[in-house]
């Protein structure tokens, strides 16, 4: 499918590792120039040269946006680079494991900072040329804001503020006609997750919980399958799609919970009269 967005130039935040370097892959590969915004320099310049390489236009932009300066600075370099901005995808943050015990107020509020306020400040930095190019948002939210985790309240909180953020812009900017959706992943396979699966005394055997509980094909969903939903909602195959929650996930978030019922055929083994296997 040609999603038309060749010459689209798309600027992606925490773009140069894992879900956001799989989106400015999937972006450059549809024909869009991406501007990445990336506190890593080394994988930053590295995927920089990777797409260059291909003939894709690229430009990266480094700083830590939990300060709203360098969003804005993110959002000048892209227009002095590419002249407009079609989509804006708010995707930088980190599980920082800030809970209700083991953190603190302080901890909390830069929590907040490294997880929320940017997504704040890239939208509003990002508006005007956004309304010029009846442009669009997808912010990267987490199934944690829906199910909790546990001893990550920082986080959670950010991620449920995205997908309420999700709903108020889309209403905000209707007269604009920019679109505004949220993309929620659960568990993905990208290197800060692989550094946390480490942190375990036996890291295969809690990859291995973690499967058991994804009901299609127990397995981690991917950041090339993240991409792809995010480059199609940020499509004109996706122009009456607004406001929404899409929950890219293998099932984790909705149906794990019900399958448990049915792993246990002595108290239910019936759907609608059809026996489940």
């Amino acid at each position: 499918m040609d999603l038309d967005l060749r010459d689209k130039v798309v600027l992606i935040t925490g773009g140069a590792q894992g879900i956001g370097a799989a989106i400015a892959r999937a972006a450059v590969a549809e024909g869009a120039a991406a501007a990445i915004a990336d506190l890593s320099p080394e994988p930053a310049g590295q995927l920089a040269k990777e797409l260059a390489a291909e003939g894709a236009k690229v430009h990266v932009v480094m700083g830590d946006l939990a300060e709203a300066g360098n969003c804005e600075r993110a959002v000048q370099e892209t227009l002095a680079a590419f002249g407009k901005i079609d989509a804006l995808v708010n995707n930088a943050g980190v599980n920082d494991r800030v809970g209700l015990e083991r953190g603190s107020p302080t901890e909390f509020r830069v929590s907040l900072e490294r997880n929320l306020l940017h997504y704040y400040d890239m939208a509003h930095y990002s508006l005007r040329a956004l309304k010029e190019s009846r442009g669009s948002i997808v912010s990267i939210a987490s199934k944690t804001a829906v199910t909790g985790q546990g001893g990550t309240s920082g986080y959670v909180s950010a991620k449920g503020a995205i997908m309420a953020l999700t709903r108020e812009w889309a209403l905000e900017l209707l007269p604009y006609g920019i679109r505004v959706n949220a993309v929620v992943p659960a568990e993905v396979m990208t290197p800060h997750y692989r550094r946390w699966l480490d942190t375990f005394p036996d890291p295969e055997a809690k990859l291995a919980a973690i499967l058991s509980r994804i009901p299609l094909g127990h397995r981690m969903t991917t950041p090339d399958e993240i991409a792809a939903m995010v480059v199609f909602l940020i499509s004109s195959k996706a122009a009456h799609i607004t406001g929404q929650h899409v929950f890219v996930d293998g099932g984790y978030t909705h149906l794990d919970r019900a399958i448990g019922i049915y792993d246990r055929p002595e108290s239910f083994n019936t759907i609608g009269g059809m026996k489940w296997k």
